[in-house]
């Protein structure tokens, strides 16, 4: 079983140069013998660059985003960018995106947010396209692609696709048009109920191959579990506003994204990832790691690196 980190972890503050930090952090889960490093995009950096740069800085380790919305970039800048990324590290690049988050993509962005499914299949349409190494040919309704010039790069053809895909018609499309799905606080339950038999079955009518089910999790090893449980519930808060999180997280159970978060010892987080693999997850990424201290977080590394064969 892999189990990956996703970065930045939480514990970059104060740092003069996020890119070199988040390079040297990717070294170093990689000399603990972790293989795969994840790397998230918010507005403050490109996760599909950062993951180009410190995969080809760190060879062995297995590189991805976790997860590049969808809106407001056009598939074939996204294509081109994760076919890029997949040549400069030699194969070891994973595309994941998502369609992200209306209410706060909208307003930064100033254009119309589309409608989420049908832009989803449309998108991934052009990507499944290009990064298959066709040449994209398609007019939908939020999406049209007519490249004059060959979209396919030397050495970036075959690039998995992943979709952060939780709700039924999501998993739907990405079982048809995607390589799998990267939930991010979908509990076990809702993973082996909800997830797994959907994405299955829409790859299998599909005639795709079995789905990659890589779940990431909020989990710190500490000797302060109440103390870091305060803090994630501040930091996870925010999803409880967000109906998509908000739906998944009330599958398993849960009143608040934080009672998802895997906090305790080596035993205890051991407990808790095993679970997730249990319900059908092929790899299971670790977030969140830094979130009180840069101790915290390298003792979250060493048993991930641990639990990976």
């Amino acid at each position: 079983m892999t189990v990956g980190v996703a970065l930045p972890a939480g514990d970059t503050a104060g740092t003069t140069n996020a890119v070199t930090e988040l390079i040297a952090q990717t070294r170093q889960f990689a000399e603990l013998g972790g293989t795969a490093v994840w790397f998230s995009q918010l507005f403050d950096h490109d996760a599909v660059t950062l993951a180009a740069l410190a995969g080809r800085e760190v060879p062995g380790v297995r590189v991805g985003t976790q997860v590049v919305p969808l809106y407001p970039r056009h598939p074939l800048t996204l294509a081109a960018q994760a076919q890029t990324a997949a040549a400069a590290t030699g194969g070891r690049f994973t595309l994941g995106v998502g369609t992200g988050v209306r209410g706060l993509l909208e307003p930064a962005y100033g254009t119309p947010y589309p409608p989420p499914i049908g832009h989803l299949r449309e998108a991934l349409t052009v990507l499944r396209q290009a990064l298959d190494g066709g040449q994209p040919r398609f007019a939908g309704r939020t999406v049209t692609a007519r490249p004059p010039l060959p979209t396919a790069v030397p050495g970036g053809a075959g690039t998995p696709l992943l979709v952060a895909a939780m709700g039924p018609q999501a998993l739907q499309v990405a079982g048809e048009l995607a390589d799998g799905t990267l939930p991010f606080l979908a509990g076990p339950r809702t993973l082996a109920e909800r997830i797994v038999p959907a994405l299955t079955r829409a790859a299998r009518d599909a005639g795709r191959p079995a789905p990659r089910i890589v779940a990431a999790v909020p989990a710190v090893v500490t000797d302060d579990p109440e103390v870091v449980q305060q803090i994630a519930a501040v930091r996870l808060g925010a999803y409880a506003d967000i109906p998509s999180y908000r739906r998944m997280v009330a599958a398993e159970g849960a009143s608040h994204p934080v009672e998802l978060a895997l906090v305790g010892d080596e035993r205890t987080v051991t407990a808790g990832i095993r679970r997730y693999f249990d319900a059908g997850a092929t790899e299971v990424v670790l977030t969140q790691t830094g979130l009180r201290s840069t101790s915290d977080r390298l003792r979250t590394w060493h048993l991930a690196a641990d639990l990976t064969p």
